[in-house]
């Protein structure tokens, strides 16, 4: 069996923008993906999904994102884009293979597919992303609940929800924008254990990533410590005003869901029709449980995306893994040549095989 310069899984953003840089730093990539076709989980996202980014910061190595630089491009469109851009890769791309297991051997590692194939390579890069695995807290009441739980997963359009009863859970980005839509259709509230942080979309008539690029900080380690209240919700105004106007309202955590109502943080009982879970993902690397390249929660072990316990294996895609870009499409790039540059140099090192 021939064996690879390099196997990248995962066929999304992460993973494209790695085969990119594989293939400009000389290597011979092979990406592999249990999706019939490029994109990761942006087809699956819920219809109105707009970037937060300019489509000038919005693109991978290689490719501008097309159109108006300055207009913020939808979920369609960025579909659209991975195809394209996964199109131009003058790489070996295979799609609908589900990888089961990497382990590392002598010479490199062994990728097992659960077709029972297997491929060799000289280095791993898990470009699986960070939003693979849905994270559904253990609130009180929730598994019992009498009406429809949902995650932002499986939310695609408020047709569902159209004249019920609504709690969004969650402060991020898409919890507001799924509430706020929402509530232009249901009775919607949006509860937090915190308060609801906000970014203004645009500073002194430019983007607020106009500003991250040019101070450096979209890059900076810095970045990252800049979030650690929570990621802010980036608004023009359009999604404040709808909060402050009540539509959605925002309240405590309840206390707890109790058949099919939610029981409030003041003890109040109300009918509630369904909950919707805004409450993020962890890394969808189940292909390494059991070995030491990631914690007892499934969770990476890595420094900046390259592997503290396994040699020759990086991660890309995984949220603040460098800098406040990480895990975004204007950010994965970077990540990827950091992370193939230090297992470029390592192997030329001949460092000490983790086994």
């Amino acid at each position: 069996m021939s064996i690879s310069d390099v196997v990248v899984i995962g066929g999304g953003q992460a993973g494209l923008a790695t085969v990119r840089v594989a293939l400009d730093a000389g290597l011979s990539p092979v990406l592999v993906d249990a999706g019939s076709g490029p994109g990761g989980s942006w087809p699956s996202y819920y219809d109105s999904l707009t970037l937060f980014s300019p489509a000038r910061f919005s693109g991978l190595p290689g490719m501008p994102f097309p159109g108006d630089p300055d207009r913020y491009p939808r979920r369609d469109e960025v579909v659209a884009y991975l195809a394209a851009y996964a199109a131009g890769l003058d790489a070996d791309l295979r799609w609908g293979v589900r990888v089961d297991r990497v382990r590392r051997e002598r010479d490199g590692f062994v990728v097992s597919t659960a077709s029972g194939e297997e491929a060799r390579a000289r280095l791993v890069v898990a470009a699986s992303g960070g939003f693979g695995r849905p994270h559904r807290p253990a609130l009180p009441g929730l598994d019992s609940f009498a009406g429809t739980v949902l995650h932002s997963s499986q939310y695609r359009s408020p047709a569902l929800f159209v004249g019920r009863r609504v709690v969004v859970v969650g402060g991020g980005n898409s919890a507001v924008q799924i509430a706020v839509e929402l509530a232009e259709t249901a009775r919607v509230s949006i509860v937090t254990r915190d308060r609801l942080r906000w970014q203004p979309q645009r500073i002194l008539g430019r983007d607020f990533h106009w500003w991250l690029s040019r101070t450096g900080l979209d890059t900076s380690r810095l970045g990252p410590l800049l979030a650690n209240g929570g990621v802010p919700v980036i608004d023009a105004g359009r999604y404040r005003t709808a909060i402050a106007a009540g539509r959605p309202d925002h309240r405590p955590m309840f206390r707890r869901l109790d058949g099919d109502r939610v029981v409030w943080s003041d003890g109040s009982p109300e009918r509630l029709d369904g909950v919707i879970l805004a409450t993020g993902f962890r890394p969808d690397v189940a292909y390494l449980h059991g070995t030491a390249a990631v914690d007892g929660d499934g969770v990476p072990v890595h420094s900046g995306g390259v592997s503290r316990t396994v040699d020759g294996l990086g991660f890309v895609g995984l949220e603040r893994q460098r800098s406040f870009a990480s895990a975004t499409l204007r950010g994965v790039g970077r990540d990827a040549a950091f992370v193939l540059r230090a297992l470029n140099g390592a192997r030329a090192g001949r460092r000490t095989v983790s086994r």
